[in-house]
C-alpha cells in the first residue's frame, strides 16, 4: 500500500456494501436447505433464455439492455434438494422468519432503524444469475453507524435478499449455473461515502466483518461474504467495483481506481488541448486484410468483417497506462467485448499480431487519419464487429468527458475492468407474490443481541486463562462454535484446558493439513470423542495428533477404537518408573556428567518409548524423580 495520493485533496469519497449469507436452515422463500452441493450431484438440468422487462414507468433498465445484447442460453444445474421455487415454476413462499431475525440482530449491531413493514422488490438481473431474471430483495433498516479510528462511518442501508446461481462455466454462448446457491438468504450492508482512505476502507470491512461474525449465523468461506466498493474523487466519477473477494485486496483497489480516475481526468485535458474528437462512422476495411498473415483476422474474414473507428488526435493515447497493465485501449476492448468480440487491434500497438505495416498504412488512408489521429479496429462475425465498434464509439467520447460512471469488476491483482453501466431506478419494481411483514416495536426488542467477538476474546482470557492471542484467534475461527461446546462439556477437566484445545484447533490441524491428511472427513463430534478420551484417562494429550490422523483416515472409528487400533492403551506407572530406571542405568555416565540437565535430553528418548500412552507432565515428573534418585546415590 503506497501513498502516492493525497486522498483528502483529490475528493475521495469512498462506501462499502457487504453481501453475507446468512447460515439459516432453510432458504429465503422455500424450505430447500441452505446446501452447496457437489456439481457432479445434479441430476437434471433445464435451461432458460431472458429478457429484460421494463419498470412500473414503462422505463427498461440500462444495465439490464446491455446485458441482454447477447442473446444467451441460460443452462441450471439442479439437484435432489431444489424445487419449483427455484425453477422460477412456483411462487415464492413468505420470508424466511429466522434468517428476518439473523438481520434484524445484525440491524441491532449496526445501530441501525428498523423499518415498519417490510416488503420484497423484484431486481433486474438478465445475466442468468437468476432462473426469474430478477433478484427479491427487501429494504430493512436505515441511519444506522459505525465508530472506527478515525470516525464515525454512516450505515445508510441494509437490506434483506436471495442470493444468486452459482456460475460454473461460460461456454461463450451459453453460460452453466448451478441452482445449490440460489435462494441462500444474505444481508447486503451499504455504507455512507464517509470512508477517506484505502486504509479506512479495509478497517471498516473488518468491523463490519466481526460484527457479523459475531452474531454466530453467518456463513464462512470462500464466496459466502463479498464486498463491492464505491469509488470517486472530486472531478472523477462514482464507479462501482463488484466481487472484492479478499479483505486484504481492499486498499489497493481503491488505490488503483483512484489512480484510474487521475489519469483518465489528465488524459482528457491533454485530448482536449488537441482538440479531439470522435468519428461516428464505422468503415468496412475487410478488403484490405484479404491477404493478411494475421491468423485472427483471416480466421475471422472468412465469415465476418473487419471494421474500423477512427479516433482524432488519439494516436499515443490508446496505448497510454489507466492501471498498471491496462491501458485506455483496454477499456475499450472491454466494452467491445459487450458484443460478443474477442478483442480490438489500435494502432498505438500496431503492426504487430501478424498486421503488416503497409496494412496499417492502407487502413490509415482509407480512414483518412493524420498524424495525430489513432485507429481502432476489430474483426469478427457482422453484426458483433459493428455491436464493438459502437461501443468504443461510445468510449472514445467518454474519454473527452474524464470518467465515466459505471460498474466494473474488482480483478485478483487489485486492477479493475469494465462490467455493465450503472444501474438506474428502472431496476427495481415491487414483488406482488410475497406477503409483507410488519416489525412491530416489541418483535424488534425481542431479537437476541449477540455478544461481540471482540467481547467474548476478553471474556475467554478472564473464564479460560486463555493468552491474548489465542483467546482472540479462537474467537475469530471458525472453530469457535466446536470450542465452546467442548468447554462445555469439559471444561472442568484438568487434563483438557482451554489451551489444548485451541491448540488443537488452531494449530495441530493446519499442520495435519499441509501434511496431507484428509482433515475435511473430520467432524465435530471426532474432537468431542478425542477430547473425552482424553479427559477419562484413555490416552494421552500427546496422542491429539495420532488419533487425528486415525480418524482422518477412518472416520467411522470412535477415538477409544483408534486408540486401541493406534496401541495408545493405558500403561502402568509402575512399568513406566522401570522402563526410567532402565533408560537411566543404560545412559549413566551421561546423567553423572549432567546431572538434572539431563532430564531434557532424557525425556526425548522415555517419549518415543511411551508417546501417547502417558501424560507429558506425569512423564517429565517422573523422570525428574528418579534422575535425582540417581544422582543422590
Amino acid at each position: 500500500m503506497s501513498d502516492k495520493f493525497d486522498y483528502r485533496e483529490l475528493g475521495l469519497k469512498c462506501g462499502l456494501e457487504i453481501h453475507q449469507q446468512l447460515d439459516s436452515k432453510c432458504k429465503l422463500f422455500c424450505n430447500c436447505p441452505t446446501q452447496i452441493r457437489n456439481i457432479e450431484e445434479s441430476n437434471h438440468e433445464f435451461f432458460r433464455y431472458l429478457r429484460p422487462t421494463a419498470s412500473e414507468m414503462g422505463e427498461t433498465d440500462r444495465a439490464a439492455l446491455e446485458q441482454s445484447k447477447l442473446r444467451r442460453k441460460y443452462i441450471y444445474k439442479a439437484y435432489d434438494t431444489t424445487c419449483l421455487v427455484e425453477n422460477d415454476d412456483e411462487p415464492p413462499t413468505e420470508v424466511n422468519k429466522e434468517a428476518l431475525e439473523i438481520a434484524l440482530s445484525i440491524t441491532k449491531l449496526l445501530n441501525m432503524v428498523p423499518v415498519d413493514q417490510v416488503h420484497m422488490m423484484r431486481k433486474i438481473v438478465v445475466d442468468g444469475s437468476n432462473t426469474s431474471g430478477f433478484q427479491r430483495t427487501a429494504f430493512l433498516a436505515k441511519d444506522g453507524y459505525l465508530d472506527t479510528s478515525v470516525g464515525p462511518v454512516g450505515v445508510g442501508v441494509l437490506c434483506l435478499e436471495e442470493e444468486a446461481c452459482q456460475k460454473i462455466e461460460d461456454q461463450g454462448d451459453s453460460i452453466i449455473y448451478s441452482l445449490d446457491r440460489l435462494g441462500i438468504p444474505l444481508v447486503e450492508i451499504g455504507t455512507d461515502p464517509d470512508i477517506i482512505s484505502p486504509q479506512h476502507a479495509k478497517e471498516t470491512a473488518q468491523q463490519i466483518g466481526m460484527l457479523l461474525r459475531s452474531t454466530g449465523k453467518v456463513k464462512r468461506g470462500l464466496g459466502t461474504i463479498r464486498q463491492d466498493v464505491n469509488i470517486s474523487i472530486a472531478k472523477g466519477a462514482r464507479v462501482e467495483l463488484k466481487g472484492v473477494q479478499a479483505l486484504d485486496m481492499i486498499e489497493t483497489i481503491v488505490e488503483r481506481e483512484v489512480e484510474r480516475q487521475v489519469n483518465l481526468i489528465a488524459m482528457r485535458d491533454e485530448l482536449l488541448e488537441r482538440n479531439a474528437s470522435v468519428c461516428d462512422t464505422i468503415f468496412d476495411v475487410t478488403d484490405i486484410f484479404k491477404e493478411t498473415k494475421s491468423k485472427v483476422i483471416k480466421k475471422t474474414i472468412k465469415k465476418g468483417k473487419v471494421y474500423a473507428v477512427l479516433l482524432r488526435g488519439f494516436d499515443g493515447f490508446v496505448g497510454r497506462e489507466v492501471q498498471p497493465g491496462r491501458r485506455l485501449g483496454t477499456e475499450f476492448s472491454d466494452r467491445a467485448k459487450t458484443s460478443g468480440v474477442g478483442g480490438i487491434f489500435h494502432t498505438d500497438e500496431l503492426p504487430a499480431y501478424g498486421v503488416s505495416e503497409e496494412e496499417v498504412q492502407a487502413m490509415r488512408a482509407e480512414l483518412g487519419a493524420e498524424e495525430n489521429d489513432a485507429v481502432v479496429m476489430v474483426a469478427d462475425r457482422e453484426e458483433r464487429a459493428r455491436g464493438a465498434m459502437e461501443s468504443v464509439i461510445i468510449r472514445a467520447k467518454e474519454a473527452l468527458e474524464g470518467v465515466p460512471e459505471e460498474t466494473r469488476r474488482a480483478l485478483p491483482d487489485g486492477n479493475n475492468s469494465y462490467l455493465r453501466p450503472l444501474p438506474g431506478a428502472a431496476r427495481m419494481y415491487p414483488e406482488t407474490d410475497v406477503p409483507q411483514v410488519n416489525i412491530s416495536k416489541e418483535y424488534f426488542e425481542s431479537v437476541e443481541m449477540p455478544e461481540l467477538l471482540t467481547e467474548r476474546a476478553k471474556r475467554f482470557e478472564s473464564e479460560f486463562g486463555l493468552h491474548r492471542e489465542l483467546a482472540e484467534k479462537i474467537a475469530y475461527s471458525t472453530y469457535l462454535p466446536l470450542f465452546e461446546e467442548i468447554m462445555e462439556i469439559l471444561g472442568d477437566n484438568e487434563s483438557v484446558n482451554a489451551t489444548l484445545v485451541v491448540r488443537t484447533l488452531t494449530g495441530t490441524l493446519p499442520e495435519l493439513k499441509r501434511d496431507g491428511v484428509e482433515v475435511d472427513n473430520l467432524e465435530d463430534k471426532h474432537f468431542i470423542d478425542v477430547c473425552t478420551l482424553i479427559a477419562e484417562g484413555g490416552a494421552a494429550k500427546e496422542a491429539i495428533d495420532q488419533l487425528l490422523r486415525a480418524l482422518a483416515c477412518e472416520p467411522e472409528l470412535c477415538a477409544k477404537d483408534a486408540a486401541e487400533k493406534l496401541g495408545l492403551g493405558s500403561i502402568d506407572l509402575s512399568d513406566v518408573e522401570g522402563m526410567v530406571e532402565a533408560i537411566i542405568k543404560e545412559r549413566q555416565g551421561f546423567v553423572k556428567e549432567k546431572g538434572m540437565a539431563a532430564v531434557g535430553p532424557l525425556m526425548g528418548v522415555v517419549m518415543a518409548e511411551v508417546r501417547g500412552k502417558v501424560d507429558g507432565k506425569t512423564l517429565s515428573e517422573i523422570l525428574k524423580q528418579k534422575v535425582n534418585e540417581y544422582i543422590s546415590t
